[in-house]
């Protein structure tokens, strides 16, 4: 398990490349890569990311050790950026390495659904003159709901 959190950018590509290396026990590898979107009412100038060092990277390693609990995984990998990103810029990456592709594909969203509610970052988008914090959407909590247990 690989769990980064930094400020500089990465080449997804050869992040990819490195974390299916050498895996003859391996069938899939799954990855998603999170660009920064502008959905500002103005154009938005940048995103800034906040997070606290330690905790951030502890709950991210939670996340992770849950979904290699639910699911036969490999490997995880997950990188997520903070501090000052433009529109179009990576923010963050998910990998998963399973022997087939339905742990590593199941695993790979249950780790992106949790990422974006739980994972703990505060994003602030800057517009012209003015700057807002995200708030936390309906969507995002509602998705949570497909990996809680049925009674």
């Amino acid at each position: 398990m690989d769990i980064r959190v930094q400020e500089g950018p990465f080449a997804q590509g050869e992040e990819l490349d490195a974390f299916a290396k050498g895996r003859p026990d391996v069938g899939a590898v799954v990855s998603f890569t999170g660009l920064v979107r502008d959905l500002a009412p103005d154009p938005m100038k940048h995103m800034e990311i906040e997070h606290y060092p330690g905790m951030t990277e502890r709950a991210i390693t939670t996340i992770a050790e849950e979904a290699q609990q639910r699911w036969s995984l490999a490997d995880v990998l997950v990188i997520h950026r903070y501090g000052r990103l433009r529109p179009g810029d990576t923010i963050m990456m998910v990998a998963t390495a399973s022997r087939h592709r339905a742990d590593a594909f199941a695993a790979a969203e249950f780790l992106m659904d949790y990422l974006k509610s739980r994972a703990p970052f505060w994003k602030k988008e800057v517009t012209g003159d003015d700057a807002e914090w995200v708030a936390a959407k309906d969507e995002d909590e509602a998705a949570l709901d497909r990996w809680t247990p049925r009674d």
